[in-house]
This record gives structure tokens, C-alpha cells and sequence, in this order.
């Protein structure tokens, strides 16, 4: 009987050796390829040189396939706030300066993926979140709409920020 139980044990023993080696032969390491990080360089556009140089601000930046552009505000080419006291036109002002930085980018409203919406007063913005309809027109970005106590200038009733995605 113990001889039995003996070479039973070594039976056993020999086939989980045998077991071990032929798993490690039949696991290889994968080969990988060394991965080279690729740094794109930032492609910086400001739509008013001056007015951004003077508030510290770049409007637009586009790093690989991501633009990110600054909030737009309603404001001339000078940086003077214009249609006071109507958040309508300002969006609308907003919007129109927002169409000349993605054109400049080769981009559409179609490529935005986020806007974000900052108002000194969202009832009345409510009121005209229809115009938007005339903006986007195949689909909406995520977002979000935050009310918030003030802007750059107290004449700023509204501010869109957005990203684009664009493949190169």
C-alpha cells in the first residue's frame, strides 16, 4: 500500500511538473512596439488681438482634433459691450463671433460638442433658447446653462463657451 500511495504521489507530482513547463513554453511575451508620444502643437487664434491681450485671454486654441474656444460676449471689434440691456442681440452677437473663430478652424456649429451657456439672467434667456434652433440645425451639443451673478462686464448679460471635435 505504500508503495502504491508512493507512486501515486509522484505520478501526480510528475504531471503538474510536466504541466508547469509546457505553460510556460506555450505563454510568450508579447512584442510590443516602443510607444513614441506624439506632442501636438497648440494653434493658438485670437479674434480681437487687442481686446484678448489687454482682458489676458487667447479666444481660441486647437490641439490635434480639440478646439477649445473662450466664452464670446457681445462686444465690438474695440471690446465696448453692445446691445445693452437685450440678451437676444447679445446672444445673437455671441453667436456670430463664435461662426468667424470655427470658419477660421474650417469648422461649423455642426462640429461643436460642447457649449456652455453663462447668463446674468436666465428667465429671460429662456425665453429665447429657441434661436438656437437656427444655430443647430442637424444636432445639439452637450452643455450646460449656468446662471451666475455677473460677467467680465457689468453690461454682459450672456457667454458661450464651446468645443469642437474636428478630425483632422
Amino acid at each position: 500500500m505504500k508503495i502504491q500511495n508512493l507512486t501515486s504521489k509522484i505520478n501526480l507530482l510528475a504531471v503538474i511538473i510536466l504541466l508547469t513547463l509546457s505553460c510556460q513554453k506555450t505563454i510568450e511575451e508579447p512584442k510590443t512596439e516602443p510607444i513614441t508620444p506624439t506632442r501636438e502643437t497648440p494653434e493658438y487664434f485670437s479674434l480681437r488681438p487687442e481686446t484678448e491681450k489687454m482682458f489676458g485671454y487667447t479666444h481660441a486654441v486647437k490641439i490635434g482634433s480639440n478646439i477649445l474656444i473662450s466664452g464670446a460676449v457681445s462686444m465690438d471689434n474695440d471690446g465696448k459691450p453692445i446691445a445693452k440691456g437685450d440678451l437676444l442681440e447679445q446672444m445673437k452677437n455671441c453667436y456670430v463671433d463664435l461662426d468667424k473663430v470655427l470658419k477660421h478652424y474650417g469648422c461649423t456649429f455642426d462640429d461643436v460638442v460642447v457649449e456652455n451657456v453663462f447668463t446674468t439672467n436666465m428667465p429671460e434667456f429662456l425665453k429665447h433658447t429657441g434661436y438656437r434652433n437656427q444655430i443647430y440645425t442637424k444636432q445639439f451639443p452637450t452643455g450646460s446653462w449656468l446662471g451666475v451673478k455677473e460677467l467680465a462686464l457689468p453690461e454682459f448679460m450672456i457667454e458661450i463657451e464651446l468645443e469642437v471635435h474636428k478630425p483632422n
